[in-house]
């Protein structure tokens, strides 16, 4: 089968587009007591880095502007040091890093 960049940017840009969405009209307050949210909105970002590991090195030289490094690191951490992931670096992830994200997964989706 042959490997299809495009599917994991269309994909990490879903995930981004639902995982900004879960928290960003959501009160810090509401992040901190509602386990639920937080367990989906941590899937979504593991999922998106798992999207970008799968993404060729070559469709990642494609497109430096995008943080690979820390989209996949991010996802190392979830999956692998789960215990030491920190809630509140999720949701900052999520609103705060997030939107450009998803602009620069647009555009080079759109350039494709």
């Amino acid at each position: 089968m042959e490997h299809d960049d495009r599917a994991y940017l269309e994909h990490m840009l879903d995930v981004a587009v639902r995982a900004h969405a879960k928290v960003v009209d959501r009160s810090a307050e509401e992040w901190e007591t509602n386990e639920d949210l937080r367990l989906a909105v941590t899937h979504l970002v593991q999922t998106l880095g798992e999207a970008a590991r799968n993404v060729s090195e070559a469709g990642r030289s494609a497109h430096p502007d995008l943080p690979w490094k820390e989209a996949i690191g991010m996802r190392n951490v979830i999956v692998h040091d789960y215990l030491g992931v920190d809630d509140q670096i999720v949701r900052a992830v999520a609103l705060r890093d997030l939107p450009s994200l998803i602009e620069g997964l647009r555009k080079a989706l759109s350039a494709a």
